[in-house]
């Protein structure tokens, strides 16, 4: 049998391309027993746990006892066993955060889902912050500091490196310290750390005071045109990125006759009418744009 006829098949098998037949077919099949016609049932077979994650403080490799007191077939459970079982998920509990900073690290990684959840920040954004508060409780940069403080402070960071538009005042509201001690914390970290972040781009906010103000594509178009225009020149420096984007969309309303208070903008960004009125009008004489009201 000539060796130029045979072929290495997908499952390892080695057959004969003229005649079929299998030459070697001993292989290791590294593949599941079972099969699985859609994506729920392939859930509900793999026996495979869940991936490692940094927004975990065990990376997710600890096995959790179930809370439900039934057993596999969901019977439920005698008196006895349920005792066992409420002993057992204590102890367990107790064992994966008999360390401080285990602690410290499962208190502050809760903190951060909590948050990022409430602000939609994306699931990648939220690893980029546990990793950061990793290394701040690494480096021994948490203590004398509360833990929510830091926390706050880690994700802002991963916001910022990421480019995630997501300001101070939106942490603020559903953070549990105060504003100026976020500030604080988050300088604190970048220096410490090292992070390189990117001095925070107006246009990115764009997109989310568009579609809250339900603004037409064009008035969009032209709000981002001119955050870009005014940025060229250097008028956003030493600016809040929120007001001055705030303010090109009110612009940008007027320019394309979508017309959008200051105070619903105002209300939207979190920012004062007052810092709309005056950004707004700097850009207008930079730009040398003429509106009419």
């Amino acid at each position: 049998m000539d060796e130029a006829d045979l072929v290495r098949t997908d499952k390892g098998e080695l057959v004969h391309e003229e005649t079929g037949i299998i030459v070697e077919e001993e292989t290791i099949d590294r593949g599941p027993e079972w099969r699985a016609f859609d994506h729920s049932e392939r859930q509900s077979k793999s026996r495979v746990g869940s991936p490692v994650t940094q927004a975990r403080h065990d990376k997710g490799l600890t096995t959790d006892i179930d809370w439900r007191d039934t057993d596999a077939a969901g019977r439920q459970l005698s008196a006895e066993k349920r005792s066992r079982m409420r002993r057992l998920r204590t102890w367990q509990e107790r064992i994966r955060t008999q360390a401080s900073g285990e602690r410290n690290l499962q208190q502050a990684l809760t903190e951060i889902d909590r948050m990022a959840s409430a602000t939609g920040v994306p699931k990648s954004v939220r690893e980029v912050a546990c990793v950061i508060y990793r290394q701040a409780l690494d480096r021994d940069l948490i203590r004398g500091r509360a833990i929510e403080e830091m926390a706050t402070a880690a994700l802002m960071a991963a916001c910022r490196q990421e480019a995630i538009p997501r300001s101070l005042d939106d942490l603020t509201k559903v953070a549990r310290v105060e504003r100026r001690e976020i500030g604080r914390s988050y300088r604190y970290i970048s220096e410490e750390l090292s992070l390189s972040l990117k001095p925070v781009d107006p246009g990115q906010y764009i997109p989310r005071f568009a579609s809250e103000l339900d603004l037409e594509n064009e008035t969009q178009q032209k709000a981002s045109e001119i955050v870009e225009e005014t940025t060229e020149l250097g008028l956003h420096a030493g600016k809040s990125p929120t007001g001055f984007a705030a303010a090109a969309v009110y612009l940008a309303s007027l320019v394309c006759s979508d017309r959008r208070t200051q105070r619903d903008i105002a209300d939207i960004a979190d920012v004062t009418v007052v810092t709309i009125r005056n950004r707004y009008k700097e850009q207008m004489d930079a730009l040398d744009l003429d509106v009419s009201f």
